[in-house]
């Protein structure tokens, strides 16, 4: 049997066996937005190590941790959100391994956004843009650049030294209500805000969000980007769920948490970044300085069409990410059979959640590369696969290279285009199990 047969013979679903012998009232805490009690299972990826938590190579002999990985659905206000077992400082720490300007594609993608904030919001030397969750100044960088005074919010010292170097000021900190006050109270507001890809990350989202009232001047903006959870369920994208993202959101849920804070959504942006994402645009609430986009509307009914206010919408997803688990492994267990060569490109958080919910580990994959310097020399948690940089992949030639960060594949299947000189192809296990 082939490899292109072993795909096609493993994609009839299995009947439904999940939670059959779990009480039916098991309850897992209560909603860190509204309060109410947490029943409903979305997705039970079993126990996972910490996803971001790699290891050093003479660290091979140290206990690793290992956590229940649940994603659960609020019945009253439909916010998605995991159990939370580790506290943020331990998740974030000083040495997080995180860059986002390592990719190029990313890089691209923060210079058009700051390009065309400058034009729409007026920015100019005499306005500030404060980024929260900075990282290495991916972002800032193109304001800094255009002289318009910005401030970077960022937790975690190894990003926080990176931007520091490009001369871009951050103020080292988890943001929320206190850190926006002591800022406040030095002389520091707001004309845009931009927050990519961390209102995912922070356990107090009622503390987060109030920080932001709080800062943002009474004409200014704020941006929020994040995964759509509707790509997360209509894709499959169950890799995206690891212990770092505490929630998983709508615009319907996320304008809810905003108008608890007195903020409103006034636009939105889809955008292809991480799979599918949305970018919200927020003013205070009942300045109307800007008009209400129907773009709001669009989005908020599409969520509905696919019926996002329904909890019974989310609770399907278990037994699809089970059977694509099978296919993946029916897959790799059939190319060793061929005596396939196998590798992996990245070493991100979601291929961390797809390795070790599939039970992948150095006997299927020899190493995984990555451009990150300061992932390379250590582990993938839990799975103990090297990381090592992207030039092995043409000293070793391995057969298939499976790409771990599928949606970076353009960029990665550019970069790596030589593979196929000596045959090697490409390999996805998301949205579907492939190779290319």
């Amino acid at each position: 049997m082939t490899i292109a047969t072993a795909i096609h013979k493993t994609t009839v679903p299995e009947p439904s066996t999940v939670g059959a012998y779990l009480p039916r009232s098991a309850s897992f805490g209560r909603c860190r937005f509204c309060s109410a009690e947490l029943r409903d299972v979305m997705a039970d990826l079993g126990m996972q190590p910490v996803a971001n938590a790699y290891r050093a190579f003479d660290q091979i002999n140290r206990m690793e941790p290992f956590f229940p990985l649940r994603a659960l659905v609020c019945s009253n206000c439909m916010l998605v959100q995991a159990q939370e077992f580790e506290t943020a400082d331990k998740l974030f720490s000083d040495d997080y391994a995180y860059f986002s300007s390592f990719s190029d594609s990313f890089l691209n993608h923060a210079r058009r956004y700051a390009h065309e904030s400058i034009r729409r919001f007026g920015l100019d030397c005499h306005s500030r843009v404060v980024e929260v969750a900075s990282n290495d100044g991916y972002l800032l960088r193109w304001f800094h650049e255009q002289g318009i005074p910005v401030l970077g919010i960022e937790p975690t010292a190894s990003t926080a030294q990176a931007a520091a170097a490009m001369g871009i000021p951050v103020h080292s900190s988890f943001f929320g209500v206190k850190t926006a006050r002591e800022l406040r109270a030095v002389g520091v507001q707001a004309d845009l805000m931009p927050a990519n890809n961390v209102v995912a990350h922070v356990p107090d989202i009622n503390d987060f969000i109030e920080g932001f009232r709080i800062l943002l001047k009474p004409k200014g903006v704020a941006s929020f980007e994040f995964h759509h959870v509707m790509n997360l369920l209509r894709l499959n994208q169950f890799d995206t769920i690891y212990h770092e993202h505490y929630y998983y959101h709508s615009l319907a849920t996320f304008r809810r948490i905003l108008h608890e804070h007195k903020l409103d959504v006034f636009d939105v942006e889809k955008l292809p970044t991480h799979g599918g994402s949305l970018r919200v645009f927020v003013q205070h609430a009942g300045s109307g300085i800007h008009a209400v986009s129907e773009r709001v509307e669009q989005v908020l009914r599409e969520e509905r069409l696919a019926g996002l206010d329904r909890v019974e919408t989310y609770l399907g997803l278990n037994d699809r990410i089970r059977t694509m688990k099978h296919n993946l492994l029916s897959v790799l267990i059939q190319a060793k059979r061929e005596g396939k060569r196998i590798a992996a490109y990245g070493a991100p958080a979601k291929g961390n959640t797809l390795l070790n919910f599939a039970g992948v580990r150095n006997d299927f994959i020899d190493y995984t590369v990555d451009r990150n310097p300061a992932k390379q020399q250590h582990m993938l948690p839990g799975t103990m696969i090297p990381i090592l940089s992207p030039d092995v992949v043409f000293e070793t030639k391995p057969d298939l290279l499976l790409v771990l960060i599928w949606n970076l594949f353009d960029e990665v299947q550019e970069q790596m285009s030589d593979i196929r000189s000596w045959g090697g192809r490409f390999m996805v296990a998301m949205p579907e199990v492939r190779v290319i």
